[in-house]
């Protein structure tokens, strides 16, 4: 499986194997396990669910960082990664961190589709 390297690039690879559903309702597993007050509709616009997970990440990152770093321990973003980010510019850093995010629940529901036919 090749990463998509960009968000248009994992919405179109979603949509192309019908599994942008089963993309929400993984985040949305996640986000409920991470106890965050946030969850999507199977129905919202990727431009929404974007801008929306976005602006959580920026606020976590601002505002509680510990619930922060226990949403990315839950979805198994790379620590690797994470550390490798410029933290200088926090907003910069959250969309960066969004789009890790993505990536990841992109993964598992790529591998769950794969390996459950």
């Amino acid at each position: 499986m090749d990463m998509p390297v960009s968000f248009n690039e994992l919405i179109s690879e979603a949509e192309k194997y019908k599994l942008y559903n089963q993309l929400i309702k993984q985040l949305n597993k996640d986000l409920a396990l991470a106890n965050l007050d946030l969850s999507f509709d199977e129905d919202v616009l990727p431009s929404s669910l974007k801008l929306m997970l976005h602006e959580t990440v920026y606020k976590l990152i601002q505002e509680q960082f510990m619930s922060y770093l226990n949403l990315l321990y839950i979805i198994d973003v790379s620590e690797r990664k994470i550390k490798s980010l410029d933290g200088t510019d926090t907003l910069e850093m959250s969309e960066q961190v969004t789009f890790m995010i993505l990536q990841r629940e992109w993964q598992k529901v790529w591998y769950k589709n794969q390996y459950n036919s």
